[in-house]
């Protein structure tokens, strides 16, 4: 990313993005596919629906897990993290 471009962080790396979309359509631009595993077997989900209807595409942002990243609008200097089951740490 240059000083011009939009980006926030997943898990620390930079990811570039640009103004109107998504966090899940930025994460599939950068090459991403899932971001999310399942509660029980641990199966990774990225995009399904991509409209908001599923969950598959959830993600801890700015510390809020259980986000829908197919609806959430990419923010720069936002961070997200990819989420494990529940997104909910013990």
């Amino acid at each position: 990313m240059t000083g011009t471009e939009l980006g926030f962080e997943l898990d620390g790396e930079p990811i570039a993005f640009r103004a109107g979309q998504s966090v899940g359509a930025a994460l599939v631009a950068s090459g991403r596919l899932s971001w999310r595993t399942t509660r029980v077997e641990g199966r990774p989900r990225g995009i399904f629906c991509g409209i908001g209807i599923c969950f598959d595409c959830l993600v801890v942002v700015d510390g809020r897990p259980n986000q829908r990243a197919c609806l959430v609008a990419a923010r720069d200097g936002m961070r997200v993290a990819t989420q494990t089951g529940t997104g909910w740490t013990p």
